[in-house]
């Protein structure tokens, strides 16, 4: 009776996989690899959606994620976030299932991506369950408002990609300095955007080049995590990209550090992922990732500067690394 139950638990809470096509989303084809790549990440992560709700524990969803194609897993594990994320918002919720899969030596491995998995959950509860949402690192909670904008801009791509919606005052965290929120926001909506514009380089940076320009540097943040991560492009076209890019080269090799750090840390670096940082970041994935690691604030909540997150000097140290070590030029 409890598989039974469990099995219907993952019927109605899973999405459709109709929902991560191209065609139905109305997203850019650049070619079939391009449109398979990105259909195929959109199928992992409702896999692992579908593991953690129909799991009994979160040690026996990791099982069944870690068999999962190393390109792929980590979105298996941003899927496996959300569901754990919506489980522990709903009534009569068992356990704390975000907290518990975050113990996990898989779930440590993958904190960035369950965090963003979490960003998901957010967007598809009502802001009164927001408060049973489990994000208890002062620095990483940052990331679910990027797992946040990135759902958005992904389901709701006219109001938040092509019309650049953005609320006047996001209400969460509570803390935050005023529009510090809606900045991480945008990095989500911009690493959107690299699935919007079906890893064209080209349509990328022409769709950010629509927004403002004060909004510009943590589009490209996340278009570059993107590129990174998720990659399906080329090295002529990340050199293009990055071209385009201009006086926001830091901001996407910053972005490109991060992903390189969420695939080194649980070591799925794969050969796109080391053409990338290659071109964005001019060295390895280890590299950047030991770059972003050690880039880390010691305070995690506020940084040197007053009303500036720790997240925040975070990302612009890791930007001024590179631009200092000489791999990428402002």
């Amino acid at each position: 009776m409890a598989s039974i139950l469990r099995s219907l638990r993952r019927r109605i809470l899973t999405p459709d996989v109709s929902e991560t096509r191209l065609a139905k989303r109305g997203f850019h084809v650049k070619s079939p690899e391009s449109r398979d790549l990105l259909e195929t990440v959109g199928e992992m992560f409702l896999t692992g959606y579908a593991y953690a709700a129909e799991s009994r524990t979160p040690a026996e969803a990791e099982e069944r994620l870690e068999e999962l194609p190393r390109r792929f897993r980590g979105f298996a594990y941003e899927g496996a976030g959300m569901a754990f994320g919506i489980l522990d918002a709903t009534p009569l919720a068992r356990g704390a299932k975000v907290a518990g899969f975050l113990t996990r030596p898989g779930g440590d491995a993958q904190i960035y991506m369950i965090y963003v998995g979490v960003g998901w959950a957010m967007a598809r509860l009502p802001r009164f369950l927001w408060s049973k949402i489990h994000a208890p690192d002062p620095m990483l909670r940052w990331l679910a408002l990027d797992g946040y904008g990135f759902h958005q801009a992904y389901f709701r791509t006219g109001q938040y990609v092509h019309g650049q919606f953005q609320e006047a005052r996001f209400p969460w965290p509570l803390d935050a300095p005023a529009g510090y929120a809606n900045r991480v926001i945008d990095q989500g909506i911009g690493r959107a955007m690299w699935f919007v514009g079906g890893t064209d380089a080209d349509v990328v940076a022409t769709m950010i080049e629509k927004f403002p320009e004060h909004r510009r540097a943590d589009l490209y943040a996340g278009a570059g995590l993107a590129a990174t991560y998720a990659c399906g492009a080329d090295e002529a076209e990340l050199l293009a990209f990055q071209e385009r890019a201009g006086a926001y080269r830091p901001q996407l090799a910053q972005g490109s550090a991060f992903a390189a750090e969420a695939r080194v840390r649980p070591d799925l670096v794969v050969p796109a992922t080391e053409t990338a940082t290659r071109v964005l970041c001019g060295t390895t994935p280890w590299q950047a990732a030991r770059i972003s690691n050690e880039s880390r604030p010691d305070l995690p909540i506020h940084g040197e500067v007053p009303d500036v997150p720790a997240y925040e000097v975070w990302r612009r140290r890791i930007a001024d690394q590179f631009v200092s070590l000489g791999g990428v030029s402002p």
